[in-house]
This record gives C-alpha cells, sequence and structure tokens, in this order.
C-alpha cells in the first residue's frame, strides 16, 4: 500500500528535468513538425492573396450650434468637446454604408475560379501586353483564371432561394456565357444583353476570358453585405477629443476598398449637411408661426398706448419711471427670447436635459428680478404706473418683433449656406506596394513558432497521459525485481511492421536467429544468466511469462528467451498458452492449429503437436490451436496437469506464454503448475498502479511473481537506459 502511495505521488508530481529530457528525446519529432509548418507558412506568406488596406481621414469639427436665437445658452452648456464618439457610430450606420453598397453595387460578388494553391500568384503576377489580354490556360486547364479574366455584372436579380448561393457562370465564345447552379442551367445570355431565365434578371456589362472559363457569382443580401461591412470598416479618433477620424478597411482589390472608403465619406458629409441644413429649416418654420402672432400684440400694445395717452392728455415719463421702464424692458425682452428658445428646446430635448433645466434657471433668475422691479413700481403715482405698463408692452413686444425678423433672416441664410461640422481631410488612398496582409516575416515567424508550440504541446500532453514506467527503480518499488532491461530493437520494429502487413504468411521471424547480434538479444542472455540461477529453488522446470496488459512484449521474451537457451544447449519446449488470441506461430512460424487447445481436450498427440524451430536446435514449439468456447476451463481440466507432468522430464526448461492477467484469469490458473513467474513491462507503456494491481491479481490467487522484465527500453536524455547495451554490443562470429 506503501509503495502504490509514493507511485501515486510520484505520478502527480512535475520533474523539469525529465519534460526537459522528454523534448529532447523527442527532438527530431519537434524539429520536423516544426520545419512543416515553417514551409506552410513561408508558402502562404509567399503564395497568399495580398490584402490592402485604404485609409481616408475625416475632421468633426466642434458642434456649436450657431442658430441664431440659440447660441446664448447651448454654446455654454450643450456642446461637448468633442462629438468623434457620436459620429463614428454616424460613419458606420446602415444609412450610410447602405447607399455606398447601392452606389458600388455590391451585392453582387464575382471572382474567377483559380487553380488550387499556387493558380492565384500565377494569375496575379500575368503581364499583358494590352489591358485586355488574357493569359492562355496552362496545362489546358481552361476553367481556371490564370491571369487577365475579368467578369463585371451591371445588374442581377435572382429570386429569393437564390439569395447567398453561390452560382457559377462558365464563359463561352463571342461574349456567350450560361449561368449553372450546381449541374442546372438557370440562364443562358450575352455580354450586354439583358438575359432572363428560373426567375433570374441579369446583364454583364464586361467579360474577359477563355471559352470554358469558370466564375462564382453570388448574389448577397444588402443587409448581409451592409452587416459584414460594417465589421470590416474600421474607424477611430485619433487622439484624446482630437475630432479627427481615421477610417480603414482591407480588400484584396485595392481600387475597390479605396472606392468603397470614398463612397462612405461622401455619403456621410453630404448626411451630416442635409442633417445641419434640416435643423436650420425646423428653426426657420418655427420662427414664421411665431412672427404673425407677436405682430399682432405689437398692434394691440401700441393702440393701448395710444388709447391710453389721448384719454391722460398726453402725460409724459418722469425720469423715475424711464429708469424703471429700460430696466423692466431689458428684463421682459429677455424672457421673451428665452421662452422662445423653450419652445424650440422642448422639441429637441426632455426635461431633464441639462441644456433645458438651465434655461429654466435663467428664466427663473430674471422672473425674480423682474418681481423686485415691480415692487418698486408700486410706489408711483397710479398714471405713471399704467404708463410705464402700456409703454413696456409696446417696447418689449417690437423688441421680440425685431429679433425674429433678424432670426428669420439668419436662418434663410444658414439654410442656404449650410456646409455641416464634418469634413473629409484626406480622401481614400491605398499604397499597393506594401500590402497590409500577409505580413511575410509575421507570418513565417508566427507559423514557425505555432508549429513548434503544437509539438511541443503534443509530445508534453502524450506524455504526461502515458505516464508509463520509464525507469526500473519504479517497478522495485512494488516489490517486483527486475531481473533485465531489454533495449528495443530497431530490427525487431521492422519485423513486427513487416509482419502486421504479412501476419499469417508462416514465416520465421525470431530475432535471436535472424539477428543474434542485436543488442535486444544480448539483454536476453543475460536474463537467461539471471534465471539459472533464480530457478535454483524452483519447484519445476516450467517459466511462466505473463505481462499486466496486452502489447507488453510477452510474445518477443518468451520466444526469443527459448531461442537464446535452446542456443546454450538446453533443451527448451516453448508453449502459446494464449489459446484466446496467441500470436506466437506469427513469430515461430506456421499455422496455429493442431496446438494446446487440440492437445488438452485429447483431440491430438503429443507428438503431433510439438514442431521443431527452424534455426533453433533443441527447440520446440506447441502452438495455441484452435480458439476453444472455454480456454478457462480447458486449463482447469486435469489433462493441462497431465500434459506439463509428461513435458517436464523431456525438457530442461519450458516456457509458457499467457494472456494478461488483467484481462483473463488464464495466467492464475496455469501460474499455479510453474515453478517460475515473470512479469513483463513494457517502457513508457504500463503505469505503475497497473503494475501493482497486476502483482496484487497473481498473489490473490496464490501465484508469486519471481521478478519482472523491462522490455523495449528507450534511449532517455534523463532517466534510466541500458548504458551497456547501447555502448557494448557484440557482433557475430
Amino acid at each position: 500500500m506503501t509503495a502504490t502511495q509514493n507511485t501515486a505521488q510520484q505520478d502527480d508530481e512535475i520533474d523539469l528535468r525529465e519534460l526537459l529530457g522528454t523534448l529532447l528525446d523527442h527532438k527530431w519529432l519537434i524539429g520536423i513538425v516544426t520545419g512543416v509548418f515553417f514551409v506552410l507558412s513561408v508558402g502562404y506568406a509567399l503564395l497568399g492573396t495580398p490584402i490592402y488596406e485604404a485609409d481616408a481621414l475625416v475632421q468633426v469639427e466642434q458642434k456649436v450650434p450657431d442658430l441664431p436665437g440659440l447660441s446664448a445658452i447651448t454654446q455654454t452648456l450643450g456642446a461637448s468637446s468633442s462629438e468623434a464618439t457620436t459620429e463614428i457610430a454616424l460613419i458606420t450606420s446602415r444609412s450610410v454604408i447602405g447607399k455606398a453598397v447601392n452606389e458600388l453595387n455590391l451585392q453582387i460578388e464575382t471572382y474567377p475560379y483559380h487553380f488550387p494553391i499556387f493558380g492565384g500568384w500565377v494569375a496575379r503576377h500575368y503581364l499583358p501586353d494590352e489591358p485586355t489580354d488574357v493569359a492562355s490556360p496552362l496545362l489546358g486547364l481552361s476553367r481556371y483564371d490564370w491571369g487577365g479574366s475579368k467578369l463585371d455584372i451591371f445588374q442581377m436579380k435572382v429570386p429569393a432561394r437564390l439569395e447567398e448561393k453561390k452560382l457559377v457562370l462558365v464563359a463561352g465564345g463571342q461574349g456567350g456565357y450560361e449561368l449553372f447552379d450546381g449541374g442546372d442551367s438557370l440562364l443562358k445570355g450575352r455580354v450586354g444583353e439583358v438575359a432572363t431565365g428560373h426567375g433570374i434578371t441579369m446583364q454583364v456589362r464586361e467579360l474577359r476570358a477563355n471559352a470554358g472559363a469558370h466564375f462564382a457569382v453570388t448574389h448577397h443580401t444588402a443587409l448581409a453585405v451592409i452587416n459584414q461591412l460594417q465589421l470590416d470598416i474600421s474607424a477611430s479618433e485619433q487622439g484624446k477629443d482630437s475630432g479627427i477620424i481615421l477610417m480603414t478597411y482591407d480588400h484584396e482589390d485595392s481600387d475597390l476598398a479605396a472606392q468603397l472608403l470614398d463612397h462612405v465619406s461622401q455619403a456621410y458629409v453630404k448626411q451630416n449637411v442635409e442633417r445641419n441644413s434640416a435643423e436650420a429649416a425646423n428653426s426657420l418654420k418655427f420662427v414664421k408661426e411665431q412672427l404673425p402672432r407677436i405682430r399682432r400684440d405689437l398692434d394691440n400694445a401700441q393702440n393701448a398706448l395710444n388709447a391710453f395717452q389721448t384719454r391722460a392728455k398726453s402725460v409724459d415719463i418722469t425720469l423715475q419711471t424711464k429708469g424703471l421702464l429700460d430696466q423692466t424692458v431689458a428684463i421682459e425682452t429677455s424672457i421673451q427670447q428665452l421662452r422662445l428658445q423653450q419652445a424650440e428646446m422642448e422639441r429637441k430635448f426632455t426635461g431633464e436635459h441639462p441644456a433645458y433645466k438651465a434655461l429654466l434657471d435663467q428664466i427663473g433668475q430674471l422672473q425674480a428680478q423682474k418681481a423686485g422691479i415691480e415692487k418698486q413700481v408700486g410706489g408711483l403715482p397710479d398714471t405713471q404706473q399704467e404708463l410705464l405698463r402700456l409703454t413696456r408692452d409696446v417696447e418689449v413686444t417690437n423688441a421680440t418683433y425685431t429679433g425674429l425678423l433678424n432670426q428669420a433672416q439668419q436662418l434663410e441664410i444658414a439654410r442656404a449656406g449650410t456646409v455641416g461640422n464634418v469634413r473629409v481631410i484626406d480622401p481614400a488612398a491605398v499604397d499597393t506596394s506594401k500590402p497590409a496582409k500577409p505580413k511575410k516575416a509575421l507570418v513565417a515567424l508566427g507559423g514557425t513558432f505555432l508549429g513548434g508550440f503544437l509539438a511541443v504541446a503534443f509530445v508534453l500532453l502524450r506524455q504526461m497521459l502515458s505516464r508509463g514506467v520509464e525507469d526500473p527503480s519504479a517497478i522495485e518499488e512494488l516489490g517486483l525485481s527486475v531481473y533485465a532491461s531489454i533495449p528495443s530493437s530497431v530490427v525487431e520494429r521492422q519485423s513486427f511492421l513487416q509482419g502486421r502487413r504479412g501476419r499469417g504468411d508462416g514465416k520465421q521471424k525470431l530475432l535471436a536467429v535472424n539477428a543474434p547480434a542485436d543488442l535486444a538479444i544480448e539483454a536476453l542472455r543475460s536474463l537467461r544468466t539471471s534465471l539459472h540461477f533464480a530457478r535454483i529453488e524452483a519447484k519445476n522446470n516450467i517459466l511462466m511469462i505473463s505481462g499486466a496488459s496486452p502489447g507488453a512484449g510477452k510474445t518477443f521474451i518468451s520466444s526469443n528467451l527459448a531461442a537464446v537457451i535452446a542456443k546454450g544447449g538446453q533443451r527448451v519446449l516453448l508453449i502459446d498458452g494464449d489459446m484466446r488470441k496467441g500470436a506466437l506461430h506469427t513469430v515461430i512460424g506456421g499455422r496455429p492449429d493442431k496446438g494446446l487447445s487440440e492437445l488438452v481436450s485429447g483431440q491430438l498427440t503429443l507428438e503431433e503437436a510439438i514442431r521443431s524451430v527452424s534455426g533453433a536446435e533443441n527447440l520446440h514449439f506447441i502452438s495455441r490451436g484452435k480458439v476453444p468456447p472455454n480456454p478457462s476451463e480447458l486449463l482447469m481440466h486435469a489433462n493441462f496437469v497431465n500434459l506439463l507432468e509428461k513435458l517436464k522430464p523431456q525438457y530442461d526448461l519450458i516456457i509458457i506464454d499467457t494472456p494478461p492477467i488483467l484481462a483473463v484469469t488464464d495466467a492464475a490458473i496455469m501460474g499455479h503448475h510453474v515453478g517460475t513467474s515473470l512479469l513483463v513491462v513494457r517502457f513508457a507503456l504500463n503505469q505503475a498502479r497497473e503494475i501493482a494491481l497486476a502483482k496484487q491479481r497473481f498473489e490473490q490467487n496464490g501465484v508469486q511473481i519471481k521478478g519482472a522484465v523491462f522490455n523495449a527500453v528507450e534511449r532517455r536524455s534523463t532517466g534510466y537506459y541500458s548504458y551497456g547495451y547501447y555502448e557494448y554490443g557484440s557482433s557475430p562470429a
């Protein structure tokens, strides 16, 4: 239990030295992946379609309402330091961009087909002798554009079912063309003529292409185009509260990019002028509506004053009354002007607007001053009070009327000469010598970095997920002695791959016979020596080789160990004890039938089942036989025990290759009849928990595992590997 806990803690720890070693061990994989990404990124940087950036500069002047009669209050409270935030939203509004879409006919998208990967690059670098020349098709591939092809559609109307759907236009000879939806022909037409068919009306203005060239044609909805342009057009203020707005737009067609920004900026300026002109027109309409009423009030006030002077025998105003009159007229005139502004502002603002509230505060202050003067007037004689009131009404009304006449004239001038508060400083321009995208150096660097990052991430992730044992000390901590570490064999891997392609060909593939000087065979010779001493106290001469899970290499170890021991002069019998999926016959040679299952079930004699192995004197082999329906029950039968008893005196060593213990119980059954049991652990495959569980499973069934064989050990920059085997190997005699 303690060993298992220690192993769990080690699995959860991160060893930076081990991670660095893992990267060094997979340096070739990381280098290859990084190199591939570098080549791909450089290829994209060189062959990718260049994207050009158009930019335009617009100035938004501080918007101070200068309409007559309104500037007094709104100059102070109504104008912000910069209108750029609002104007940016207006520039990218649907009403502004929509006009540019209609004027440039952007709902119709067309482009020629290019040969994959490099066709676009070839077409862009075509240099025609004349502007209307078209490149000849390479390799007879006339459906692709190799340079100079152009399709300009003047008008196109499609039914709703074909909106946003890519159609294909195929150029014909003599200006003819045909439009397809998939494989269905929709219409045929000629350049300059209106063509109709299947609900489509279409007129092509210009078509330059080889006969058979294909063009993609898509009719977008206006809203879809506008929404996309709202995302693509960038507008930002240059400096805080500067009022300078920079607009940019990226597109592969530099001319179209510049035209689009020009149309957007002009539509924006025009809309701004119309908006300001409409404001002046609305104010003028209001003033003209007030003039007749003020004129009537002036006439009535003058008549009332004349009538009073007639009755009072032309009473004159005293100096005191004259002073009070002047103050009253000034205050009343201001109040009347502010009342007119209030009526105008009520059409624009709510009662909670700061400018509207400030206007009410000014009116309140003037009314307070007016009330103070009226108290002074109350001390005058009645005749002077009445004369003052009537004279005040005449002068105030006359001043208001005169002011409205002046305001009306100024509004007429303002409406006629409105220029708005925005202007285009720099029209749209494109630097065609420096495409905005792709940035070649950045793409190459970024692609290389991405490839390296993905390769490193893959290696580390695979290492973290596998967490297989890579050091024999981890096995020994579980209570298992490591009898030998078998290095990975390149020859064996090649043989295994060939065997998978030609599985069951009956050829012998023993590494100990075909490559006796291989490092793995040298390690098996060391295992042979270790087993010689380990078997001294064994109860019999039967050796069982098992594993925790499939893929550990039991078949390789058992077959080649048997061959090595047989070459040492001992009589060895190799038995394929995996009657379910045994594959020893693929290494030894021959077919799997006529083997252990028939032998135990009594269908075959011992002489018929035992085979000799070519190239390995003293080595004999019993295959698994036909797959029985009940392998475990067959192994528990007395015939199996009797078979082993017959074989033990005939051979110096019997090696049984068993199924994995964690998969089936066959190994536990056979373990009761053997003298020595070994567990094969594969490098970087079997986890510590898996090995501990396999050992526990054997012990629960009363089978003692003598030790382990560490198989397929690979070189590692950190950790354990078999130094001796890699540095010193024997040569064939």
